[in-house]
């Protein structure tokens, strides 16, 4: 039979009620004959409690104190777990990242994973042991803690898929898999049974919350069998029914994809603009402008850069909200006066309104039913981005529910593609 991973978020795992039911579930699978590893993350809440606790004793923790803290949350859960599996006559046994050497580099609080010794997991299921790993968390070549940043059990998850190659990597979450958007902004939202991974990326990175970006990078980097699934099911409906539930992220498009152009609408309102005003339009501005960002460790989303007038140019991007005001002192305090700029203007209260579809590249017109869209409804387009398979647009957060609807009834998407 095959080698199989689940992964468990907060909320799979957020009583012991729910943790026993996860030891059942997981029992079903191996009684079946699979080898099973299991990547759980911390019960919910527990992260945001460990770093509240943090910030009690410090204003801005250590980064490498608060990984040793908000690390511990996980190993509670794979003990937990543990104990369920034996108390129902499984044998299994609890591993932390860094028993299991998950080795990262030195990112404290967003470490990306380096390698994973797999050799003594592989050992344990051989034996008929089912293994269970703290997501979130690795250590770096000098035996520090690290954690690989919020939602990063999934990474965690898959990249172990990668290294004990798994047939697949199970991800019970909440929600039963993969929707057109979020059912909780638009009701009709329907459940996708399959999208390809450059559709999950782009969703993953525009806003969706169903997987961590890093986790789909992942496995389109190493080809990992992923899918999305609810851990809230019955943990003893039948193994066939619950195996093809979800949806399956697949690396071959579906032969049905030409007939619909979008797949689905993400957002996100973790967004903020900021503008610098009056650049010296020369080689290199662009550099002098995002090279401190990316030194104080600062992703940017979209990049605008106006016309030039009279030599000079504005200059605008995106980053995410929590990092706007460290942006902002960076412009202010190391790039405005170094290149001879004007004023530093941002914009917190905007939000990211996107359309994804591998169709997109058989379709013409996708960008013009947006516009006309958005349009209709009195919504102002501040910038936008364009890929491949994406569309995005930033507007005024404050319509991001009408866009998000208004668009999903444009393309159809409550509709199911015609076989």
């Amino acid at each position: 039979m095959a080698l199989i991973v689940h992964k468990y978020g907060g909320t799979s795992v957020g009583s012991p009620e729910r943790i026993r039911n996860v030891a059942r579930r997981v029992a079903k699978w191996q009684r079946a004959g699979h080898k099973v590893a299991v990547v759980v993350s911390a019960m919910s809440g527990e992260t945001n409690r460990l770093i509240g606790l943090a910030r009690e004793v410090q204003a801005e923790p250590d980064a490498r104190e608060l990984d040793v803290v908000a690390s511990t949350g996980e190993q509670v859960t794979v003990g937990l777990l543990a104990m369920a599996l034996k108390a129902i006559g499984v044998n299994a046994r609890s591993y932390t990242g860094p028993q299991v050497r998950v080795l990262t580099d030195s990112a404290f609080t967003k470490a990306r994973i380096l390698t994973i010794d797999a050799e003594r997991l592989h050992a344990d299921l051989d034996a008929g042991t089912v293994v269970v790993v703290a997501g979130f968390q690795g250590e770096d070549r000098d035996g520090n803690i690290t954690t690989l940043g919020r939602g990063g059990s999934d990474t965690s998850a898959v990249a172990l898929a990668a290294a004990l190659k798994a047939e697949e990597c199970l991800i019970y979450t909440d929600v039963d898999g993969v929707y057109t958007t979020d059912p909780r902004i638009v009701a009709e939202a329907r459940r996708l049974h399959t999208i390809t991974f450059e559709e999950m990326l782009e969703m993953a990175s525009l806003g969706s919350k169903v997987l961590q970006i890093r986790s789909v990078e992942f496995a389109g980097k190493y080809r990992v069998r992923l899918r999305v699934l609810s851990s809230l099911t019955d943990p003893d409906m039948p193994l066939e029914e619950e195996a093809a539930s979800g949806t399956l992220i697949t690396f071959e498009e579906d032969p049905t994809m030409e007939q619909a152009a979008i797949s689905g609408i993400a957002f996100t309102r973790d967004e903020a603009k900021i503008t610098l005003s009056a650049v010296p339009d020369r080689p290199g501005m662009a550099y002098q402008i995002l090279g401190p960002i990316a030194d104080a460790n600062i992703d940017v989303d979209m990049i605008i850069q106006n016309n030039s007038v009279g030599g000079l140019t504005d200059f605008s991007f995106t980053v995410n909200r929590s990092e706007y005001a460290k942006a902002m002192d960076v412009l202010n305090e190391k790039v405005k006066a170094h290149i001879g700029a004007g004023n530093v203007v941002g914009d917190a209260r905007i939000c990211k309104v996107s359309v994804v579809g591998i169709g997109m590249r058989s379709h013409v017109g996708i960008a013009s039913i947006m516009f006309r869209t958005l349009s209709e409804e009195g919504i102002n387009i501040q910038m936008i981005s364009t890929s491949e398979i994406k569309i995005s647009c930033i507007v005024e957060d404050k319509y991001m529910e009408l866009a998000v609807s208004s668009l999903h009834k444009a393309f159809g998407l409550e509709q199911a593609p015609a076989k």
